[in-house]
């Protein structure tokens, strides 16, 4: 079975971007000096699912730095929608996350990064995910853009890791308990 793998990082009030998707909190703070993880956890992924707001806001960083294929959950926008200099690198679905997982199945994919707060929300809602990587930098933005939504049941998860950054940043690794 694929699993779902969770990398992601909020603001201590449990934000991952501001109301309009603003996220110069977050990089503002990114510590070159500092290894929280990342390289040596994409290493481990055979691609990403990520929703469209997600999508849309990687569009405007100056290059795309994913180095596995991604692919867009979405209801509203189509390949058409994929720039032209990414479309061997993009894909766009429609398929509820059950489906889409297990048509990644038969397409040999055993590890997929599951990033955006809504599409990490009905992966979590549906039992798709296996752990999460949460890094909680030290600042307070208020109001934006929520990590964890409504759930109808709650969720377990079971604390395997924790680092601490001299930067403040704080690193807790997360098992789902199925």
């Amino acid at each position: 079975m694929v699993t779902g793998h969770v990398f992601i990082a909020t603001s201590l009030d449990g934000f991952i971007a501001k109301p309009d998707g603003d996220i110069e909190w977050l990089i503002s703070r990114d510590d070159p000096n500092e290894d929280h993880g990342y390289n040596d956890f994409i290493k481990t992924i055979d691609g990403i699912i990520m929703g469209r707001r997600t999508f849309e806001k990687a569009l405007t960083f100056d290059s795309w730095f994913y180095t596995v294929p991604v692919i867009v959950l979405s209801k509203t926008l189509s390949e058409s929608d994929v720039p032209e200099h990414l479309r061997n690198k993009v894909q766009v679905s429609n398929l509820s996350p059950r489906n889409l997982m297990s048509q990644l199945e038969k397409g040999g994919w055993k590890r997929v990064y599951i990033d955006g707060g809504q599409t990490i929300q009905s992966f979590l809602r549906e039992n798709l995910i296996t752990d999460l990587v949460i890094t909680t930098v030290p600042v307070l933005i208020g109001e934006g853009l929520r990590l964890f939504g409504s759930l109808t049941d709650d969720i377990s998860l079971i604390l395997t890791k924790t680092r601490a950054f001299p930067s403040g940043l704080v690193q807790s690794e997360y098992k789902v308990c199925k």
